[in-house]
């Protein structure tokens, strides 16, 4: 199981969160601050401070020659790049290496920021619903027709597909975009009815969106739905199709999976953890038989990590077996925990080794959790200030 073995305290609720280097955590806040922590000393090692806003979304680059990433931060209606091995230990947004106003007006934010497989381009979602990207050989931006009727809050390119740009927003809706054409490929709106019956009491706002590396897409909405959509997904035996066939609805999971909004999410193709201390996932690849084709279906588990705002985290196994005559789809629970001091989440990040968490504290102060598996539960570290002095935190 998952344990905590870190807490941090910073003076501001924590907004976005983005892991560097191995060892080195991101940690940006609503007022305008961003920490870069280095997780096997404890310390903030570099800072910025007095940015433009809230610190929304960050996006590590790595530069040849440095162990420290390159970071584009997006912070209220603009994005701007920071070269962090500055020999300063705070940064300011002077010290940028360039910034872009991308908003139509101060008041209208960038949500989220994603960068393509190729690294060539930069892609960032608004407020007014505007779907952007950047050029980052010239750092031209260009903002899409293809735009959403409310608050653009998530956008992801898709795995290999360096011209495909999956968008999700307030209007319930989902599209799929060649960003080179300025053309809507595909299209879906989350309904209103539930499957299991009755009308959702809160609009199915999309939140949070991830994908898999093999096209996956995971869908989570404010009324607490979690959508899967397996359409597009890549096979090792399958010839790859020239369209991502992601969100078609007849290969898509919709299930509802908590009360309140689910608020992060995020997906990989990984080995689940439990396969170190459970025999059915000893092996990281899964066989199972079709009873009705009697087809020997092999795949890697993909695992999906949630959060809900109020910090109930959940991993799931995704299981789905597209021979069926009708399509066979499970969502099994592997694991499941309550954060411990965060009243409010805002973000998560996962990786092999780790869940990071974060938000803010009942003192409106922020908070961040490493939840590492297999660990013991320890003593967090409280880190108040940008120079990174600690003081014990009983949790």
């Amino acid at each position: 199981m998952y344990t905590i073995s870190k807490t941090f305290s910073v003076p501001a609720p924590i907004s976005s969160l983005a892991l560097g280097h191995a060892s080195h955590l991101f940690a940006g806040s609503d007022d305008g601050s961003l920490r870069v922590y280095d997780l096997s000393t404890d310390k903030v090692v570099k800072a910025i401070r007095n940015l433009n806003g809230e610190v929304s979304s960050i996006i590590c680059v790595k530069r040849p020659g440095s162990e420290l990433r390159d970071a584009w931060v997006a912070h209220g209606s603009m994005i701007s790049k920071f070269k962090l091995d500055s020999p300063k230990m705070i940064q300011t947004l002077d010290d940028a290496l360039g910034t872009l106003s991308v908003g139509e007006t101060e008041d209208d934010l960038v949500n989220q920021l994603s960068l393509n497989g190729n690294k060539s381009h930069l892609a960032f979602g608004l407020d007014s619903g505007i779907v952007g990207i950047i050029e980052l050989a010239s750092g031209s931006v260009t903002k899409l027709k293809q735009k959403h009727d409310n608050i653009c809050s998530s956008v992801q390119f898709i795995g290999d597909r360096a011209k495909d740009l999956v968008s999700a927003g307030y209007d319930t809706s989902v599209r799929h975009i060649d960003f080179t054409k300025d053309e809507l490929l595909s299209e879906t709106k989350m309904d209103a009815t539930l499957a299991e019956g009755g009308i959702s009491l809160s609009p199915p706002f999309i939140i949070a969106t991830a994908i898999s590396p093999t096209g996956v897409l995971a869908v989570g909405t404010a009324d607490g739905r979690l959508c899967i959509f397996f359409g597009g997904e890549k096979h090792p035996s399958k010839k790859k199709s020239k369209k991502w066939g992601g969100l078609n609805r007849d290969e898509m999971l919709a299930i509802k999976v908590a009360e309140g909004p689910i608020v992060a999410l995020q997906s990989a193709l990984l080995t689940p953890p439990l396969s170190r201390t459970t025999r059915a996932f000893s092996q990281p690849n899964v066989v199972a038989v079709n009873a009705q084709s009697g087809a020997v279906v092999t795949y890697e588990p993909r695992i999906l990590t949630i959060s809900t705002m109020l910090g109930v985290i959940t991993q799931y196994e995704l299981i789905y077996d597209a021979q069926a005559n009708d399509g066979r789809a499970i969502l099994k629970q592997l694991w499941q925990g309550n954060v411990k001091s965060i009243e409010k989440v805002n973000t998560m990040l996962v990786d092999e080794k780790r869940i990071v968490v974060g938000g803010l504290r009942k003192d409106g102060k922020g908070v961040v959790e490493v939840w590492t598996w297999g660990q013991p539960e320890q003593q967090g570290r409280q880190l108040d200030s940008l120079s990174g002095n600690e003081s014990a935190e009983q949790e």
